[in-house]
């Protein structure tokens, strides 16, 4: 397992991460198999969306605000229930295919750290398992 450490300046954010996940992976060695990303966070998660318009990312989180609401008479005192149900939502892991020693995700695809509680320090946990 490699940490890949991302520092996030915003509340609420989506971070392309796919250039050091794919390092992480040529540095395996490994050709064929798997890659699984693990965030270690209750108001953060990892998904894979649209990384070559700006706009998809911001319509995404614009849209999940919308669905998830920053106050909507939440109990935690914390005031961050709103990370929460959006971290629980999207999922704190996903498994990726690798193929010929890189991700594969297809041409417009990226792995995208989602920031629900910034700013913050946050670790992406990369496993690579051969196939």
């Amino acid at each position: 397992m490699v940490e890949v450490k991302v520092k996030t300046s915003e509340r609420i954010a989506l971070i392309d991460i796919t250039a050091d996940v794919n390092r992480v992976v040529a540095e395996s060695g490994k050709r064929e198999g798997l890659c699984n990303l693990f965030v270690p966070h209750t108001t953060a998660s990892i998904v894979i969306s649209e990384n070559w318009d700006p706009d998809v990312p911001s319509d995404m989180l614009r849209q999940l605000e919308r669905i998830v609401p920053r106050e909507a008479g939440y109990r935690h005192a914390e005031g961050n229930s709103q990370a929460h149900i959006l971290s629980a939502m999207l999922s704190t892991s996903i498994n990726v295919p690798i193929h010929e020693g890189k991700l594969a995700i297809g041409r417009w695809q990226g792995v995208m750290l989602a920031e629900f509680d910034g700013p913050r320090q946050r670790s992406v946990y990369v496993t690579v398992v051969a196939g």
